[in-house]
C-alpha cells in the first residue's frame, strides 16, 4: 500500500451540496459516522439550489395524510410503462418505491426538512397505466432564508426563472404560485400584488440584504432546510474545496485529494466517499462525446460547476456506465449576458403561441413535457427535420397577457422597457406581420403563414389534428381554463407578432455511473468498487423519462440515505 500522508481523517467525504450529497450527509452523521461535506464552489446548493425544488415519491407521507388513492404497485406499473424495457433494473425501481417514503419520514421527523404535497401536479404522462394526476410530487416548505445566518450570504440564488424578476427585483414564489404567475391564469394579479407587498415592506431584508427575497421557496427553499439540518448536527462543509482525484489503494477507495486553491489536501475516508457532484453539463468534450447532436455547453441551465468530476474519476477506476445519451432536458432560451440558459417549461404550454422549424412548420406537441419536447427535437433533428433551434412564435395578445422565459407580460414590460440587448435573431424578434418576421429570423414564409392557418382552425375546434396538444392533464396543467374549447389553443391573429428561439438544452445530464440498490459504484464486471458511493445526477438516471416534476430529486435524495445506511449500517 502506498503510503499516504493525510491532513485530515472523517469516517464519510461527502462531494457535492446538492440534494442528494446533503441528505447522505446529515443520515451518515446520524449512523454514527464522522463526516465531511466538501463543495467545488463559493456557494451551496448546486443546481438543486436553482431548481423548483420538487421531489417525486409515490406513496409519500404527505399525500397519504390526504387519503389519496394510490398505491406501490400503481407505481410500479406506472414507472415501467414510461421506462424503455431492459433500461433499469427491477431491483432498483422497487428499492425506490420501498425506502423513497421511508427516507422522507426520516427527514421530516428528525431534521429541518419539510415538503408539501403538490395536490394537482400530474405525472407527466398520466394517461399511462398507473399514472395519477397529482399527489406524487412534492414541493418544499418555504422557510425565512435569515434562519440561515451568515450562510444566506453562500446559498445559490434561485435560477432568475423560478423568481419574479424585474431589474434588481427577486421575488420568490412557491410551484402552486408560479402555475397562477406563470401562467397568468385567474387570481394572478391578487396573489401578485399580495406578494409584492409583503416583499416590497420586509424593510428589515430591503436594509441589510438588498434585493434578496426572505422568503426562500422551490430549490432554495430544498436546500436551507438541508443546509440548517447539517448545522444542527455539527456537519462541516468547506467551500471552494475541489475533488481532484478519488485515492485508491488496497483494493478500495480510501479518501481524495481534493484542491483549495493553491492547496492541495489528502482528505482519509474511513468509510467511504459519496459522490454527489452532478453531471458533465458543462463539459463540451464530454457533451460531444456522449449527448444527441447537436449539443452546446451554453445552452445548459444547469451549475456552471458541473464539469463531470465524479464520472471521469469514476472512469479511472474503471466504474460501469449507462445511459450516457441521456439528460434532463428542456428547451433554453440565450438570454443576453447571463451565463447559462433560460429554461423553457411553461411558456409553450400556454394557449397563443407555437413552435416551428426552420421551414415554419410545427414539429411537435408544444404543451407536453418540456423533456419529450427535446426528445422530439433530436429524432426529428436526426431525421433531418431542421428543428434545433426552434423558434416560438406569439401574437401581440400573447405579448400582452402572458410572460415569456425572462419577458414579462407587456401589461408589465412593454416593449419599450425590455432591454435593447435582447432585440436579437438569436433571441428575440418583432415585426408588423408574419412575412416581416420570417425574413427577419430567416424561416420560410409560406410555411410560417400555413402554420398560422391550421392553428387558428384548431383552436377554433379545440382539435389539434397534427400533435393533439391539449388532449392531457399535463397538457392544461399549465394551460388557461377560460381559453375555450381548447385551453392549450388559442389563434395568432394580431400584429406585431414575435419570435423567441429555443435551443435543445438541459437542467442536468442523466447518464453517469451505475449503482446498485445501496448506491454503491459498479465496476464493468457489475462488481461494487469498495468505499465508492454515489447518488444523484453523477449516476444513471433511474427514472430517465422523468415521469413526474422531481423525478431527479427523489432518486437522488432517495440513494444518498441508502448510501448512509449502508456506510454505518444505521437501521432507519
Amino acid at each position: 500500500m502506498e503510503n499516504f500522508n493525510f491532513d485530515h481523517e472523517f469516517d464519510v467525504v461527502v462531494i457535492g451540496t446538492g440534494n442528494g450529497g446533503l441528505t447522505s450527509a446529515i443520515c451518515a452523521k446520524d449512523g454514527g459516522a464522522s463526516v465531511l461535506v466538501i463543495e467545488k464552489s463559493n456557494q451551496y446548493g448546486g443546481t438543486s439550489a436553482t431548481s423548483g425544488g420538487g421531489v417525486w415519491i409515490p406513496n409519500n407521507r404527505y399525500a397519504v395524510a390526504e387519503n389519496v388513492d394510490d398505491s406501490y404497485d400503481d407505481a410500479k406499473a406506472y414507472i415501467n410503462s414510461v421506462s424503455p424495457d431492459g433500461m433499469i433494473e427491477d431491483d432498483l425501481i422497487e428499492t425506490y418505491l420501498e425506502h423513497g417514503p421511508k427516507m422522507i419520514d426520516y427527514l421530516h421527523e428528525n431534521s429541518r426538512v419539510k415538503y408539501r404535497n403538490l395536490a394537482h401536479y400530474p405525472d407527466y404522462f398520466p394517461d399511462n397505466p398507473g399514472g395519477k394526476e397529482g399527489n406524487r410530487s412534492m414541493e418544499p416548505e418555504p422557510i425565512p432564508g435569515t434562519d440561515l445566518g451568515d450562510d444566506l450570504n453562500f446559498l445559490r440564488d434561485q435560477h432568475p426563472q423560478t423568481a419574479f424578476t424585474m431589474g434588481p427585483i427577486r421575488m420568490n414564489f412557491t410551484q402552486v404560485e408560479g402555475q397562477l404567475l406563470l401562467g397568468a391564469l385567474p387570481g394572478w394579479k391578487t396573489l401578485f400584488a399580495k406578494l409584492f407587498v409583503k416583499y416590497i415592506f420586509d424593510l428589515p431584508m430591503r436594509l441589510f440584504f438588498g434585493w434578496k427575497d426572505r422568503r426562500l421557496t422551490m430549490g432554495n427553499a430544498g436546500i436551507a432546510r438541508l443546509i440548517l439540518s447539517c448545522k444542527d448536527r455539527d456537519i462541516p462543509i468547506w467551500r471552494n474545496t475541489s475533488m481532484s482525484e478519488i485515492i485508491f489503494a488496497d483494493g478500495r477507495v480510501i479518501g481524495i485529494k481534493a484542491s483549495q486553491g493553491e492547496k492541495t489536501l489528502n482528505i482519509k475516508a474511513n468509510k467511504g466517499v459519496i459522490l454527489a457532484s452532478g453531471g458533465f453539463e458543462k463539459n463540451q468534450e464530454l457533451r460531444e462525446r456522449y449527448l444527441p447532436q447537436p449539443t452546446n455547453a451554453e445552452w445548459s441551465a444547469a451549475n456552471v460547476h458541473n464539469t463531470g468530476d465524479a464520472l471521469n474519476e469514476g472512469l479511472r477506476l474503471n466504474a460501469a456506465t449507462h445511459q450516457m445519451d441521456t439528460g434532463w432536458w428542456s428547451t433554453t432560451m440565450k438570454v443576453p449576458g447571463q451565463d447559462k440558459g433560460w429554461l423553457s417549461m411553461v411558456d409553450k404550454s400556454m394557449p397563443g403561441n407555437y413552435t416551428v422549424n426552420k421551414n415554419g412548420e410545427r414539429f411537435s406537441n408544444e404543451s407536453q413535457n418540456y423533456v419529450s419536447f427535446v426528445n422530439d427535437m433530436f429524432k426529428e433533428y436526426a431525421n433531418g427535420n431542421p428543428c434545433a433551434p426552434c423558434y416560438m412564435i406569439f401574437d401581440s395578445d400573447f405579448r400582452k397577457n402572458r410572460p415569456c422565459g425572462p419577458l414579462l407580460q407587456a401589461s408589465m414590460q412593454p416593449d419599450s422597457r425590455v432591454p435593447k440587448e435582447w432585440w436579437d435573431p438569436s433571441f428575440l424578434t418583432k415585426a408588423d406581420t408574419l412575412e416581416e418576421l420570417a425574413e427577419k429570423v430567416g424561416l420560410n414564409a409560406n410555411g410560417l403563414l400555413k402554420t398560422q392557418q391550421k392553428v387558428n382552425e384548431f383552436s377554433k375546434t379545440g382539435n389539434d389534428l397534427d400533435f393533439q396538444r391539449g388532449d392531457t392533464a399535463y397538457d392544461r396543467y399549465y394551460g388557461d381554463p377560460s381559453v375555450e374549447p381548447n385551453p392549450c389553443l388559442a389563434p395568432l391573429e394580431k400584429g406585431p407578432f414575435y419570435c423567441m428561439v429555443l435551443y435543445p438544452g438541459e437542467m442536468g445530464t442523466a447518464g453517469g455511473l451505475v449503482i446498485d440498490s445501496n448506491a454503491r459504484v459498479l465496476d464493468t464486471s457489475k462488481n461494487p468498487i469498495s468505499g465508492l458511493y454515489a447518488c444523484g445526477n453523477c449516476t444513471t438516471a433511474l427514472l430517465p423519462k422523468y415521469p413526474g416534476p422531481g423525478s431527479t430529486l427523489g432518486p437522488a435524495m432517495t440513494f444518498g440515505y441508502l448510501a448512509a445506511k449502508d456506510i454505518t449500517g444505521a437501521n432507519f
